[in-house]
């Protein structure tokens, strides 16, 4: 068969397929469009979607909660969607039906946590009605792992209490501002009084630093204070009407 009978048929079969009253041919096999693409070509391939949310443990109500206890933020339904390869409106309504069953409003025990819709997104959240016993867990987690500067800043204060935020920073070298907030927020110092000549806050440490220190007073501290300069030294460091 030469060239020419070649290029012919390959024009006669281009025409047929471009027809749209052209019949099958009969040398394609059956489920196959005659362009060379499969029937099923709308369909994502099995490589696509590594997984069906419907074969998962729980389905996609236990596979949705698995995506939000990771989230550390709120995360829009669409996301959600986007995520399980589910539709929006059944995304939506799962996560409607879990903050109902988290709050127990079906007659269920209510949770210690709660499903809330928060800044365009949904996010699960520790419930309101135990925010002490959260914060007292954080707090006291936290307050095992002070950085090197709270620590210090800690000592100054334990050993030359009670102390302004000026004098502790002339102790150290550095401005000791937010470090003393936090040991404020942490309860492990507080707000005793203020300085007679400048006015300043004066701070000591507390009841819960002798817990967590193990101490039963401040005569159980180890004989650091000598090393350390002398309050009357510092003076005239809180000049500035007490905003230190």
């Amino acid at each position: 068969m030469n060239q020419d009978h070649l290029d012919g048929a390959e024009g006669d079969d281009q025409t047929d397929r471009q027809s749209p009253g052209a019949t099958a041919d009969p040398s394609v096999p059956d489920g196959v469009d005659p362009s060379g693409s499969s029937s099923s070509a709308a369909q994502p391939a099995a490589d696509e979607l590594a997984f069906d949310v419907d074969q998962l443990p729980g389905g996609a109500t236990a596979t949705l909660e698995a995506v939000l206890m990771v989230a550390d933020e709120p995360v829009p339904a669409v996301r959600l969607a986007t995520v399980l390869a589910l539709p929006v409106d059944q995304v939506e309504r799962l996560l409607r039906e879990l903050a109902d069953e988290y709050a127990g409003r079906d007659g269920g025990r209510p949770r210690g946590f709660e499903l809330r819709s928060a800044a365009g997104g949904w996010r699960i959240y520790s419930a309101p009605a135990y925010a002490d016993v959260v914060g007292r867990f954080v707090l006291d987690g936290q307050s095992a792992r002070l950085t090197q500067a709270a620590l210090e800043t800690l000592a100054v204060i334990a050993y030359r209490q009670p102390v302004t935020r000026g004098q502790v920073s002339a102790v150290r070298g550095v401005n000791v501002d937010s470090v003393v907030r936090t040991l404020t927020a942490r309860g492990l110092v507080a707000e005793v009084g203020t300085d007679p000549s400048s006015g300043a806050l004066l701070y000591a440490t507390t009841g819960y630093f002798l817990e967590r220190m193990g101490l039963s007073s401040l005569d159980e501290l180890p004989p650091l204070a000598p090393y350390l300069p002398d309050i009357d030294a510092l003076e005239g460091l809180d000049g500035n009407g007490g905003a230190v």
